[in-house]
C-alpha cells in the first residue's frame, strides 16, 4: 500500500508529507483547491512528462516521493532483474524534475530510468481519471482487459514466441530472395572476378614471403659475399673464432678451476666455455649451409618479380586493403555464387519450413481466441451483474468479437457493447454512455479487475461522477468492499461517498502575503462531520446537515 507520499515544491504546494492508511481513503476539497495537483504529482511516478512549469516560483527542483509497504514477493525478480536493491516488500520511489528540465528517477535510492520506474510503479498504483474513461473504448485496451480475465498470460507469451520466430523466418525468405535476386543481375561480373582471382591463387601470407625472396634474389651475390665473410671469420681455420676457441679450452683445461669456483655456480667454466664451442659450431654450419643455398638466378629473379607484380595489380583491381583480403574477396565470392547456383533449392524448404510454422501460429492464435470468448461471456455476466444494482438494471454488456489478420496480440479484434434501456440497439460504450453510466461502468470493471491484477493502491479521481442518492451509497459500498483486498483512495464531491471512508484528506488552499498555496491535511470525527456537512448544504453548514452527516458517518 501507499503508506507515505512527500511532495517539495511542485505548482502550489510548498512542502507536503501525508501518511496514508489502509482500507477506503477520502479526499475532498473545493474545485480548484489542487486535489489535480497532488494527482498530477503522482503521475510523475507512473512515468508522467515532466513539466518544468510546476517548480515553484524561486525553487531549484521539485521532488515527488512515495514509500510503499507490503508489496507483493513476487516483484523480487524485478529487483534481481534491475539490479535494485530488495527491502523485504519496502520499496521508496522518487522523481526530481530540476529547473532545466532534466527529470531523474529513483528506486530505494539507486537512480533507474523512466522506463524501469513507470514498469514498477504500474505494478504499484493504478490511477483512475476521467482520462481512463476515455481508454476503456481503445480496443487495444479492451484485448488486455479480457486478457486479464481470462489469466492469459501464459497463452500470450507463447503466442507471441511462435509469432517473433513466423516474422524472423519470413524476412529471412524476404532477404534469401531479394539476395538471390541481386545476385543474378551481379553473377556475370562476380564470374568474372571469381576467374581472376582463381587465376592468381592468392594465398594468406604469401605476398610478404615473395617480398623477401625477391629482395634476396635481387642482392644475391652482395648477400653470399657477406654470408661467406662471416663464415670465414668463425670458422675452424686458423685464426678463425672457432680456432681461438680451442685454443682457449686448452689452456684452461690444465687448471684446477675447482680452487676459483663455488658450489653455488651453475656451471664451471669448463662446461660453459664447451656450450659456447657447440653454439659457435652451429653458427658457422648454419651459415655456411645459407651461404652455399644462395644463388644468382635470373629467371628465378623474373619470376618472383611478375609474382609479386600481379598481387599489387590485383590488390589495386579488386580495391582491397592488403593481399590477404584478395583471399576474403575469394571466398566471398564463392559463397555468393553458391548461393545462386543452389539458392533455389534453400528457399524451397525454408518456406515449407514458414508454411509449417503459420499452421501452428494459427493453432496458437485459435487456442488464445477461445480462451477469450470464454472468458469474454463470463466477464460479460459478471459485469452485469455488478454494474445493474448501480441503477443500471437495464444495462446489458456483451464483448463483440472479429477476427483479423495475424498480429502481436493475436488474431481478435474486440468491442465493447453495452445497451442501458430496454429496445436499444447494443453499441459501442463511448457512443451510447452518459457520464454517469460510464462512471459506474467504469466503476464495476475496476472492482473486477482489481483482485485479478493483484494491485496494492487505487486511486478514483471523482469516479463517481454524475450520480447522487441511492447509487451513490452503493458505489461507496463498492469501493469499500474494495478496500478489503487493496487500498482504494477516492477524491469524491458526494457526502454519502466521501461518509464510507476509514480515513478522510481534506485539500484546500490558503493564501499569504504574495503566495497561495495548497495544503492537505487528515481530518478527525467532528471535521470529517463539518466537512460532510457542507459537501451537502454548502457554505452556510446548518444544524439539520451536521446531523444528517453525523449519521452518514455513524451509520457507515
Amino acid at each position: 500500500m501507499l503508506e507515505k507520499l512527500v511532495i517539495k515544491n511542485y505548482a502550489l504546494i510548498d512542502s507536503l508529507e501525508l501518511e496514508f492508511h489502509d482500507g477506503l481513503t477520502i479526499l475532498t476539497g473545493e474545485t480548484g483547491a489542487g486535489k489535480s495537483i497532488m494527482l498530477g504529482a503522482l503521475s510523475l511516478l507512473l512515468g508522467g512528462r515532466a513539466d518544468t512549469r510546476v517548480i515553484a516560483d524561486g525553487g531549484s527542483k521539485s521532488i515527488v516521493e512515495a514509500l510503499f509497504t507490503g508489496i507483493d514477493p513476487g516483484l523480487k525478480e524485478f529487483f534481481d532483474r534491475n539490479d535494485l536493491e530488495w527491502n523485504e516488500g519496502d520499496v521508496i520511489i522518487r522523481r526530481e524534475i530540476a529547473q532545466n528540465g532534466r527529470s531523474r528517477a529513483f528506486i530505494n535510492d539507486r537512480p533507474v530510468t523512466l522506463g524501469i520506474l513507470s514498469q514498477l510503479a504500474e505494478q504499484l498504483i493504478d490511477i483512475h481519471s476521467q482520462h481512463a474513461n476515455a481508454r476503456i473504448n481503445d480496443p487495444q485496451v479492451q484485448l488486455e482487459i479480457i486478457d486479464v480475465i481470462a489469466n492469459n498470460e501464459s497463452l500470450r507469451k507463447d503466442y507471441l514466441e511462435d509469432f517473433a520466430s513466423y516474422v524472423n523466418l519470413r524476412s529471412r525468405i524476404h532477404r534469401l530472395r531479394d539476395s538471390i535476386e541481386k545476385s543474378r543481375e551481379n553473377s556475370e561480373f562476380m564470374r568474372f572476378q571469381l576467374e581472376q582471382l582463381n587465376k592468381l591463387n592468392p594465398k594468406r601470407g604469401e605476398l610478404e614471403k615473395i617480398e623477401s625472396r625477391f629482395e634476396l634474389l635481387s642482392d644475391a651475390d652482395e648477400i653470399k659475399e657477406r654470408m661467406s665473410s662471416v663464415a670465414s671469420i668463425l670458422g675452424g681455420y686458423d685464426g678463425g673464432v672457432l680456432d681461438k676457441l680451442s685454443e682457449v679450452r686448452s689452456l684452461i683445461s690444465v687448471v684446477d678451476m675447482k680452487m676459483f669456483e663455488s658450489e653455488d655456480d651453475d656451471a664451471s667454466i669448463e662446461e660453459r666455455l664447451e656450450g659456447t664451442f657447440i653454439e659457435l659450431k652451429d653458427i658457422f654450419e648454419t651459415v655456411e649451409d645459407y651461404a652455399s643455398s644462395i644463388d644468382s638466378d635470373p629467371a628465378a629473379l623474373a619470376r618472383t618479380s611478375e609474382r609479386m607484380n600481379n598481387y599489387y595489380e590485383a590488390v589495386k583491381r579488386f580495391r582491397v586493403k592488403n593481399a590477404d583480403e584478395l583471399v576474403d574477396l575469394r571466398e566471398e565470392l564463392q559463397e555468393k555464387l553458391r548461393a545462386i547456383d543452389h539458392g533455389d533449392s534453400e528457399l524451397p524448404e525454408l518456406e515449407k519450413e514458414y508454411k509449417a510454422k503459420g499452421k501452428a501460429l494459427k493453432e496458437r492464435a485459435d487456442l488464445l481466441s477461445a480462451s477469450r470468448h470464454r472468458a469474454a461471456q463470463d466477464f460479460s455476466e459478471l459485469l452485469n451483474a455488478t454494474a445493474r444494482p448501480l441503477g443500471l438494471k437495464n444495462m446489458e454488456f456483451s464483448v463483440g468479437f472479429q477476427v483479423g489478420k495475424l498480429t502481436p496480440l493475436g488474431q481478435d479484434k474486440v468491442e465493447f457493447l453495452c445497451v442501458f434501456n430496454k429496445n436499444q440497439v447494443p453499441g459501442p460504450v463511448a457512443k451510447i454512455a452518459s457520464g454517469g453510466e460510464i462512471s459506474r461502468l467504469m466503476l464495476s470493471l475496476k472492482r473486477i479487475l482489481a483482485s485479478r491484477m493483484k494491485l496494492p493502491t487505487i486511486i478514483f479521481d471523482e469516479v463517481d461522477t454524475g450520480v447522487s442518492g441511492e447509487i451513490a451509497d452503493k458505489m461507496g459500498d463498492m469501493m469499500v468492499a474494495m478496500s478489503e483486498d487493496m487500498q482504494v483512495m477516492t477524491i469524491t464531491h458526494l457526502p454519502q461517498v466521501a461518509a464510507k471512508g476509514k480515513s478522510h484528506f481534506k485539500v484546500y488552499k490558503s493564501d499569504g502575503d504574495d503566495k497561495t498555496n495548497t495544503h492537505v491535511r487528515e481530518l478527525q470525527f467532528e471535521e470529517r462531520v463539518r466537512e460532510i456537512a457542507g459537501m451537502m448544504s454548502g457554505s452556510n453548514v446548518t444544524e439539520a446537515a451536521l446531523g444528517n452527516a453525523r449519521a452518514l458517518l455513524q451509520g457507515k
